[in-house]
């Protein structure tokens, strides 16, 4: 049995389907259409909803904090012990919520389509913002389209709703503590599950209640964010038998700062990872910022960014380029693995089975070493990159004493550049040097052409990326990172 929050009504499901998204669960099940379908893939964000999770912070205090996500990529599962908030949620006693009245205000409604959306990314950004600025919502709005082109009044409803706070409070502020209650009195405290007959999916608490179920069944189907898993059943129509979701597990979710490095927990949203990581290295903060939709970043993990070995995953690249490690676990025992040495081939890692990802290994910040990252894509938001590029050298009075360079896009793996990095250390960092590192980048790969970029425009492109570095490290003052080219 799995329960959670529907706005404050207790749902308790024993025999759903595991496979169900919530945006299924809403409309069919539920009779709560106002939730759209655009494009089951997480990129039109016509079925964002706002899932409100319970959280104590180091002094106790217990407090709600509220997260956009596409419902066509969130399987019911997930919602055990959170609390479900959909658009036919907001109107309270006859009157519109705060942020629907703005939408009417400044016609930011057109066709209507993608208004529910647009609404449920507003309310997000307005409870976790008291006086949110221009750039905070025109994130919170980067994964919500509208195809009648009305950005500019939908904008305008946010800088009236969000970006004033003056707001008066709403019916969701009044409950807060009845809502905390409620969530704490249904708070998970064994495995949950989901069985509808030929299908399950499990919900362990705990890293060893994790371990041991895997190990039970080494068939199933790991699910964090959902993000990637979540497209074989809504793009390709195929059934996933058995699943275990690992949203749960506190061990899985913690960022510790130790001396030397963090310990970033696999199942850790990518919108949590990016305090950690922006504060050390600032591009890397960047690049979050264009990783996929403020929806995807919301449930999308760095684990599952890691363990779905896609060749164009963004975060690889640096990690690699940073030096990092992986914790893979099989039961009780652990190894650790330099993040480079987890990639065989397209797809195929060294994950052995049952065994996961337990967390990921960060290097911290060194006043010795530069590191920058770039991202070329079509678009500047809510886009798949073309290449991904990272650099890290450390140069010592003007000789490269170490290099890392790893590039995602131009394999069928994230990689490190070899060739060009035997081609930077030892040498003096100037211009000679760049070119003949450039040079090198076509010892290192053979890209493919694809509709993303043809195999000369990625091969050019890495190599205006190495060039592009050296002209930052030469003139620091040049703000040019992390650009998307068209």
């Amino acid at each position: 049995m799995i329960q959670f929050l529907l706005n404050r009504e207790l749902r308790s499901e024993h025999a759903l389907d595991p496979n169900l998204t919530v945006l299924q669960y809403l409309r069919e099940h539920l009779g709560k259409p106002g939730t759209k379908e655009g494009c089951a893939s997480g990129d039109c964000g016509a079925c964002t909803v706002v899932v409100g999770e319970l959280q104590t912070d180091a002094n106790g205090h217990d407090s709600l904090r509220y997260r956009s996500l596409n419902s066509c990529l969130t399987f019911v599962s997930s919602l055990h012990g959170k609390q479900l908030i959909s658009v036919e949620d907001l109107k309270h006693k006859g009157q519109l919520h705060s942020v629907q009245q703005a939408m009417v205000d400044c016609h930011g409604s057109q066709c209507g389509f993608c208004t529910p959306g647009f609404v449920m990314s507003l309310f997000a950004l307005q409870k976790n913002s008291a006086d949110a600025d221009v750039h905070q919502a025109q994130e919170a709005l980067a994964g919500n389209l509208c195809r009648c082109t009305g950005y500019r009044p939908i904008l305008a409803a946010a800088e009236q709703s969000c970006c004033q706070a003056t707001r008066a409070p709403d019916q969701f502020d009044s409950a807060q503590a009845d809502t905390i209650a409620q969530l704490k009195a249904i708070a998970p405290s064994e495995t949950g599950e989901l069985n509808s007959g030929d299908k399950r999916c499990l919900v362990p608490l705990t890293i060893g209640d994790l371990a041991d179920l895997y190990g039970s069944h080494p068939e199933a189907r790991l699910l964090a964010g959902g993000t990637d898993l979540a497209l074989e059943v809504t793009q390709f129509h195929r059934t996933l038998p058995v699943m275990i979701y690992v949203g749960n597990v506190a061990e899985l979710k913690r960022i510790e700062h130790l001396d030397d490095h963090i310990e970033i927990g696999a199942a850790t949203p990518l919108t949590d990872c990016y305090g950690a990581l922006s504060a050390e290295y600032p591009d890397f903060g960047e690049l979050l910022h264009r990783f996929a939709s403020l929806q995807i970043r919301n449930q999308g993990t760095l684990g599952g960014n890691i363990g779905n070995a896609s060749p164009i995953g963004d975060s690889p690249p640096l990690l690699i380029a940073l030096g990092a490690q992986i914790v893979l676990r099989k039961g009780d025992s652990t190894r650790t693995l330099a993040l480079e040495d987890y990639f065989i081939d397209y797809r195929i890692t060294a994950r052995q089975e049952s065994e996961f990802i337990e967390k990921v290994i960060v290097p911290r910040a060194s006043a010795k070493r530069a590191f920058r990252a770039y991202k070329v894509s079509k678009r500047l938001d809510d886009d798949i990159s073309a290449v991904c590029a990272a650099f890290s050298l450390q140069v010592e009075q003007g000789l490269i004493t170490d290099a890392r360079a790893a590039f995602g896009g131009m394999a069928a793996i994230p990689k490190r550049a070899k060739a060009c990095e035997a081609a930077l250390v030892g040498k003096a960092w100037n211009n000679a040097t760049l070119e003949a590192a450039c040079a090198a980048l076509a010892d290192d790969f053979s890209p493919l052409s694809d509709f993303r970029a043809s195999k000369e425009y990625r091969l050019l492109s890495a190599q205006n990326l190495l060039r592009k570095y050296f002209i930052e490290l030469q003139t620091p003052h040049i703000e040019t990172r992390v650009t998307a080219y068209v």
